[in-house]
């Protein structure tokens, strides 16, 4: 491996942790509001989402020197880190299988590593961009009707098919170097190059068919679909298309290294750790109390971290308590 590549495979590991501590930091910002509109506003799932963000842009870069097979299995082995992060902060249950799936997802990523050979450049013809930019759109059109009559898990399938198929178009995506050359000329070359438009409408389908089959079934079992559509199919046809490569001699390895991690992602998926991350749900209603004093809505202050209770109420005057107490 190139000392470019060295720096991307660095940029996809610093990746699959930022996805790790963006789950933390959501699961934490969701225990301490209510309600899915407040906890998509508290400080805490804003930063994890942040780190969502940074994690993808990682690894579209890194997908200019690696294969894509390489990145997305880095990236599944985000739920290992989850499940470790999700101990130590979370106190999250930790069962003896997730801990040897977290060392097997370590060892098989490892030999991932080591079987990457050289990737040539991919030059984007106009053919190329014909495909991508009609997937986006038939991925798109797919993805509603799934998300209107389909199941979770086939929303979680379109929504992986999605995101890997934005993977495909990043390893696809480049700029001549004198198209940068300015900030006005790169802008009108992001701006006009329909690769971008594909990336980003991927990108987005994907995302939204995520949340929708959160929304509607169970984190494990969606989270592993997910991971596998992400993996598998995209990997097959980066390597018979885009000019992936693998180290001779290293073919049957680098296929059992990708299986194994595919499927400790599956089982790392339905963890109690990984559970305890899910997106933010709607909280019951809860019973009625007696009504309260108004306060102003700036006594009520953000909990950052700690344990519950999720809301701290402001110090209230005991002129009524003691007054309650001298009635006769």
């Amino acid at each position: 491996m190139t000392t470019a590549a060295w720096v991307a495979l660095a940029i996809t590991v610093s990746g699959a942790v930022a996805y790790a501590a963006a789950s933390i930091l959501q699961a934490v910002g969701a225990r301490r509001s209510k309600g899915t509109v407040r906890t998509l506003g508290h400080p805490l799932y804003l930063i994890g989402t942040g780190c969502d963000v940074l994690a993808w842009v990682g690894s579209m870069v890194a997908l200019r020197e690696l294969a894509v097979y390489l990145v997305e299995s880095i990236l599944a082995g985000s739920l290992a880190v989850t499940v470790v992060m999700a101990r130590l902060i979370l106190k999250s249950r930790l069962r003896k299988r997730d801990g040897a799936a977290v060392v097997i997802s370590v060892a098989a990523l490892t030999v991932l590593a080591m079987s990457a050979g050289p990737q040539e450049s991919v030059m984007a013809s106009t053919a190329l961009r014909v495909w991508f930019c009609a997937a986006a759109l038939a991925t798109a059109v797919i993805g509603w009707g799934t998300a209107k009559v389909g199941s979770p898990g086939a929303a979680a399938a379109v929504a992986g098919l999605s995101l890997g198929g934005a993977a495909l178009v990043g390893r696809a995506l480049s700029f001549p170097a004198h198209a940068m050359d300015g900030v006005a000329t790169a802008a009108l070359a992001i701006v006009t190059e329909p690769l971008v438009a594909a990336l980003l409408t991927l990108a987005v389908t994907g995302m939204l068919l995520y949340a929708h089959a959160l929304q509607k079934g169970q984190v494990g079992p969606v989270t592993a679909v997910l991971w596998i559509a992400e993996v598998v199919a995209p990997s097959a046809v980066a390597l018979a298309f885009l000019g992936d490569t693998v180290r001779t001699g290293w073919e049957l390895p680098a296929a059992v290294a990708g299986l194994v991690t595919v499927g400790a992602a599956v089982l790392l998926a339905t963890a109690p750790a990984n559970t305890a991350t899910a997106g933010p749900s709607e909280a019951p209603p809860a019973l009625p109390l007696p009504a309260r004093p108004t306060q102003p809505r700036n006594a009520e202050r953000i909990i950052w971290w700690g344990p519950p209770p999720i809301w701290v109420p402001p110090k209230r005057s005991n002129v009524a308590a003691g007054a309650l107490s001298e009635a006769p």
